[in-house]
């Protein structure tokens, strides 16, 4: 690919069939806008330029993308793909090769799209094409005794022999802009909807004399179109197989592929074990040995090697050492900071803190703001109490304290180290290093006492 490239992503359509308010391209596809997808494409062939027709929902369309570099056309009325393509064509830089990408196809690799290229020149218009076994709503290819292209006819003008043909039109093409800005011109709407169709520059470029190429897409699924619903919930299984498989193929075990759901981008050191149900969501970094339990969500995170992350835990914007063991049902929550061989249990959550290496928080804990020194032993059912309702306040815990259970540290506090906290405390003033501090209030037995019984006197 000698030539500079323009790529012409067209997204301007309302999808009605997604019967939904917001604009089809904006649709999640594995956590990301289905249009993102197809501007990483044109990112990754290193496009000269990036050109997004817009239509409906434009406002939320570019402000979802204000960090890119895409030089945004508007389409308005919309009167088909031809159209969408001549309102761009003022913005594509001469002499280039113009790309043209459809912004509800979001899944052909990279490859395909270098191939297609590789054949478009100065002199060919170069077509994406796949055989389908349902070849419905698509464009069918038209070829001459020869096998060479002669048109793409729409389904709702198709005869029914054409409508017979499995070969069809995917929406890509390539060629050079000069050649596209011709035939542009020429392009009418006598046709059932009444629309300029793009595909229709495949006979014009014939009528020119010129050679049409095509390109085979390597499967069916690369090339799917999103129109719905259910065709957006196939495109995110599909695309998620893909995903399990690089993983797979790089050494990764995944317990069952069908069952994991990366949505952002998922790094892994050596042999990595992920469990069912296991969702990944922005960046998130797995060391070596790192293991996953079932039906965790891992979110904008960092793991250290040899960790275990047992079942049903949530862990988000959190950064976790080496050799610690989290969960089942742990929560960490953002600014959660573990140093290594750090055990986090069950229903106990972390908020903003750092935990020392080798603390054990392993039962029914809230630590919120807190600093925590290292081999610390925090019991079952402490609670930092934070916040005041106004305002969040810090907890700072020595090395080797050991906090009983029940305890409530109100903030801002200070345990010093080796210290011990009695269960059952309230401590709301600083404790020294090295003793054993407590506060309860004393024990009370009302003798005779009897507890309050229902009625059984109907008549109440």
């Amino acid at each position: 690919m000698t030539a500079n490239i323009s790529v012409v992503i067209l997204a301007a359509g309302q999808g009605t069939r997604m019967r939904s308010d917001r604009p089809k391209v904006l649709h999640p596809l594995a956590g990301r806008p289905i249009l993102a997808h197809v501007i990483d494409s044109a990112e990754n062939l290193g496009a000269d330029q990036i050109c997004v027709v817009y239509g409906h929902g434009g406002n939320l369309v570019q402000a979802a993308f204000a960090d890119k570099d895409v030089t945004w056309v508007e389409q308005k009325p919309q009167r088909g793909t031809g159209h969408a393509a001549q309102q761009a064509l003022p913005a594509i830089k001469s002499g280039n090769i113009v790309l043209v990408l459809p912004g509800d196809v979001p899944l052909v690799n990279s490859a395909t799209l270098e191939r297609l290229l590789n054949k478009a020149g100065d002199d060919r218009l170069t077509v994406l094409t796949v055989e389908l076994d349902d070849p419905s709503g698509y464009g069918r290819i038209i070829r001459n005794a020869d096998g060479q292209i002669q048109a793409i006819v729409e389904e709702k003008d198709a005869s029914p022999e054409q409508r017979a043909i499995r070969e069809v039109n995917t929406g890509l093409l390539a060629c050079p802009v000069n050649q596209l800005s011709a035939w542009l011109e020429k392009l009418q709407t006598n046709n059932v909807q009444g629309e300029y169709y793009l595909t229709d520059i495949v006979s014009l470029a014939v009528d020119d004399g010129l050679r049409v190429e095509t390109v085979a897409a390597k499967s069916e699924t690369e090339v799917m179109g999103i129109n719905d619903k259910i065709q957006l919930a196939q495109a995110e299984r599909a695309y998620q197989k893909r995903l399990a498989n690089e993983l797979m193929a790089r050494g990764v075990g995944i317990l069952d592929p069908a069952r994991i759901d990366i949505r952002g981008s998922l790094i892994c050191g050596k042999d990595v074990v992920l469990d069912i149900n296991t969702v990944f969501e922005g960046v998130v970094e797995l060391g070596d040995g790192v293991t996953i339990g079932p039906n965790s969500v891992i979110r904008n995170t960092r793991i250290a090697s040899g960790t275990q992350v047992y079942e049903n835990c949530v862990l988000d914007g959190a950064t976790v050492g080496e050799n610690c063991e989290i969960g089942p049902f742990a929560r960490l929550r953002p600014e959660a900071n573990l140093k290594k061989n750090v055990h986090v249990g069950n229903f106990v959550e972390i908020k903003k803190s750092t935990i020392g290496a080798g603390s054990k928080l392993n039962h029914l804990t809230y630590m919120g703001d807190a600093i925590i020194g290292t081999d610390v032993n925090v019991g079952a059912g402490t609670i930092a109490c934070n916040y005041d309702g106004a305002y969040k306040h810090q907890t700072l815990i020595g090395d080797k304290v050991f906090i009983g259970s029940g305890v409530e540290l109100v903030a801002p506090v200070e345990i010093g180290s080796g210290a011990t906290i009695g269960a059952g405390s309230t401590i709301s003033k600083s404790a020294p290093p090295g003793e054993l501090s407590l506060e309860r209030a004393k024990q009370v037995v009302i003798r005779g006492w009897k507890r309050p019984r229902k009625t059984t006197d109907k008549g109440n």
